[in-house]
């Protein structure tokens, strides 16, 4: 059953778009198990750059691509990058979108950029596009599913219920202009109209993939310390990264999964708000930011920046079952003369661990213990091989595969594709 799932295991933004390029170019089938399009994948091919929001890695390898019953999709945002690949050559027939996967309807956009306004200092940083709403009406058991576009009379009865509720809290609650019901019916059956051709049974499609001993590949939106149950909560997403995720967001059984790919970068970066131990401070801060294009690719927004973080790389690897990492951005790192690295936290009571704290209020207080590793002012373009990078970066590479007890197998040098280098 050859099933990989490639999962972020920091706070996102890692370069898992470029690894599962990479690794999709070898596997038949391209899974996103959660997320909606608040987060995004940017791939470097040649001279094109691709951000995609919604669709699956593997439209860029011209590979099936299944959207699982885990993800909340925005219609309008899923259309636009349908008829984008199209226009570009690539084929979008063997996209299938999972019925029960839950749509974002614009009264969860509005809430959600109501509400981040209310919380003022105290709000999240989520990126405003109704990806918690929408996942709160799953919980809650009042969402509005894929499948329900199939039948113009059941998505019309479940806006105009939805809409009862909702435009009372918009108007009285968040200060802001309700929805017309006759409006959002006919946007919506518009779209329904377009998407009804991929919506399909994904979990039927991905057993039968693995079933016949084809090559599935899993990905994630966000990361692990974005993760619902497993992140800084609450400063995390709303479903999970994390990769048992990909078994529920499929809908396959977990001993179906083979081998877990963790993407991390040479360094970490978080966007939004949170405690964030190695954040980076001084002008080192905005000269890693701007060696590593640290803006996201959906908002925009300028990434905040630290030095890598092993103890919350160590839980990673824990709550995950990484078996290989894959590092990425190193060549962001050249000419440091010196790289810091956090290898254990200093708590409130004056301990130090290697353990990530089972407590936020011990995590929010945590200060990083560094030990300092030489750097390295060489060019990486020339390397073809982890053996052939500068001493020091290897031994920076080397150090990482130590202290985590798991191996380095790609290690990225460069924004392209082609720039990824192997243990060979």
């Amino acid at each position: 059953m050859p099933a990989t799932v490639v999962v972020g295991a920091q706070w996102g933004d890692e370069g898992k778009g470029k690894i599962v390029d990479l690794l999709a170019q070898q596997s038949d089938l391209v899974c996103r198990y959660q997320g909606g399009p608040n987060a995004g994948h940017t791939i470097v091919i040649g001279d094109e750059t691709f951000k995609i929001r919604q669709i699956p890695t593997g439209i860029l390898n011209r590979k099936p691509c299944v959207i699982g019953n885990g993800c909340v999709i925005d219609p309008e945002v899923l259309i636009e990058e349908l008829d984008r690949f199209e226009a570009l050559g690539y084929p979008t027939d063997e996209v299938h979108v999972s019925g029960n996967a839950h749509l974002i309807m614009p009264w969860h956009v509005a809430i959600d950029q109501a509400s981040e306004r209310r919380l003022g200092k105290l709000q999240i940083g989520t990126t405003k596009r109704g990806v918690g709403p929408a996942y709160a009406d799953k919980a809650s058991r009042i969402g509005i599913r894929v499948q329900d576009v199939l039948d113009p009379k059941i998505l019309r009865q479940k806006i105009e219920v939805a809409l009862a509720e909702k435009n009372v809290w918009l108007e009285r609650i968040y200060e802001v202009e309700p929805f017309d019901l006759e409006e959002v019916a006919s946007r919506y059956e518009e779209y329904a109209q377009r998407l009804r051709p991929y919506i399909g049974d994904t979990s039927l499609i991905v057993d039968e993939a693995l079933r016949a001993g084809r090559d599935v590949l899993f990905e994630g939106a966000q990361a692990t310390l974005l993760d619902l149950d497993h992140g800084t909560y609450p400063f995390v997403t709303s479903s999970n990264p994390t990769a048992a995720g990909a078994a529920i967001g499929t809908g396959i059984g977990p001993t179906r999964i083979d081998t877990v790919i963790g993407v991390a970068k040479a360094y970490v970066t978080r966007v939004g708000e949170g405690p964030f131990p190695s954040e980076i401070e001084g002008p080192e801060h905005d000269r890693v930011r701007e060696l590593g294009g640290e803006y996201g690719t959906v908002t925009g927004r300028g990434r905040r920046c630290g030095w890598l973080d092993l103890v919350a790389l160590r839980y990673a690897v824990r709550v995950n079952g990484i078996d290989r990492l894959a590092l990425t951005k190193l060549d962001v790192l050249s000419h440091f003369a010196e790289i810091p690295v956090c290898v254990r936290y200093r708590l409130p009571d004056g301990t130090e661990t290697e353990h990530f704290p089972a407590h936020q209020s011990d995590f929010h207080a945590a200060r990083p213990v560094y030990e300092t590793l030489a750097g390295w002012d060489d060019d990486l373009d020339g390397c073809a091989s982890v053996a052939e990078l500068p001493d020091t970066a290897r031994a920076y590479v080397d150090f990482v595969e130590r202290e985590l007890d798991v191996a380095v197998t790609l290690v990225g040098t460069g924004a392209e594709r082609e720039s990824v280098l192997t243990r060979a």
